[in-house]
């Protein structure tokens, strides 16, 4: 037989290869060890330990039952993820528009820094707030039973407690029920050392208290003197010659003979004492002072009444002038002396220093003199 019509076989055997001749029907023996070929191998045929096919129902049943017996897929790690990418969404939502927000705001205040942030406005935002303050402090002071609780609602309380002692012993303290009272009008002032708040009252029995607080260690006092014209000592007592012979005081001063004596060096004044809660009326008048035009003082006081015809009122004040129109608020260093023998009257009377031309308790003297003329 050709090799053509031979087949390579392998012997389970011996292990080797051999030629034998193709078909189920033929008896193979190993050409190398002469035995069986299949002895000592698995006899049971590749197809036998396959399944049969199915048909297509039964691959349908099966499908089912796959499904049945496949595991339920756990979502757990889905839900998570959403609701990680929703929270993050919405986090990145409240961000923006909290960032547009507060761009807004910033742009509308700087609008309105801009357009309509004047002196006024500022003074509306601080009177607001600074009102309530001020009204406990008044309030506080006319309903105080002693000195030592007063002391707790004025300007600069070290200083001024001796002051309030010694003015109190010789003059008597005005009783006013704070329920009482009501305010009429304010004003912001703008002083050297910051902003005070300017008041105006009315009481039941037609006086009115004129109120200047002063903002201090964070609180809004009382300017004790402005609000009782604090003077050292009595008016009435130091023009009869008692008390001290140069002492400070609280007026209102009237320039006499104006017409008569503008071309004149000298200034003729009148000294009034102010009655507390009445501002249209005055109290017992001075002999007359005669100021040189040409002194500080002089010059001072001119300026100042210049100012005071004009309607131009001191530290930025809103509150027209309660006083005469011809008077003016001075606080003033007066000095008295014996008069000669052959005099009129026992005393006179000297400006000795105007200090400033107001009542508030500041040096500041309020108006500034005219510059000296420089010749050419």
């Amino acid at each position: 037989m050709s090799d053509e019509n031979m087949a390579w076989y392998h012997c389970g055997r011996c292990g080797l290869l051999f030629k034998s001749p193709p078909g189920d029907g033929v008896e193979r023996r190993c050409t190398k060890c002469g035995r069986d070929p299949a002895l000592g191998v698995e006899t049971q045929s590749m197809r036998s330990t396959l399944p049969p096919p199915r048909t297509v129902s039964q691959n349908h049943q099966a499908g089912k039952s796959e499904e049945l017996r496949r595991p339920r897929q756990n979502f757990l790690i889905i839900k998570v993820f959403i609701g990680w990418a929703v929270a993050t969404g919405l986090i990145v939502l409240a961000v923006r528009y909290f960032w547009q927000e507060d761009k807004t705001r910033a742009s509308s205040i700087s609008t309105a820094a801009t357009v309509v942030g004047t002196s006024g406005d500022e003074a509306v935002v601080t009177l607001t707030k600074a009102m309530p303050a001020c009204c406990e402090a008044l309030s506080g002071f006319l309903g105080a039973g002693s000195p030592e609780e007063r002391n707790q609602f004025v300007l600069n309380p070290v200083t001024t407690a001796a002051r309030m002692a010694r003015f109190y012993d010789l003059n008597p303290f005005i009783r006013l029920d704070p329920l009482t009272i009501k305010n009429t009008t304010n004003s912001l002032l703008v002083l050297p050392g910051g902003r005070a708040v300017e008041t105006r009252w009315s009481a039941p029995d037609g006086r009115t208290l004129d109120c200047v607080f002063v903002q201090q260690n964070g609180e809004w006092r009382l300017d004790w003197e402005h609000f009782t014209r604090y003077s050292d000592y009595p008016w009435q007592l130091f023009l009869t010659g008692a008390g001290e012979p140069e002492l400070e005081f609280r007026l209102l001063a009237r320039e006499r003979l104006v017409k008569q004596r503008s071309e004149s060096s000298l200034m003729s004044l009148v000294f009034y004492q102010p009655r507390f809660g009445y501002p249209d009326q005055t109290a017992t008048a001075s002999p007359e002072f005669l100021v040189s035009r040409n002194s500080p003082d002089g010059k001072l006081l001119a300026e100042a009444f210049k100012k005071h015809a004009k309607g131009e009122l001191l530290f930025a004040s809103k509150l027209p002038y309660l006083e005469p129109p011809d008077m003016l608020r001075v606080r003033v260093l007066l000095r008295r002396q014996p008069a000669p023998a052959d005099a009129d009257s026992p005393f006179t009377f000297e400006l000795a220093k105007v200090i400033a031309c107001h009542w508030m308790s500041l040096d500041d003297p309020g108006v500034a003199p005219p510059p000296a003329s420089t010749a050419p």
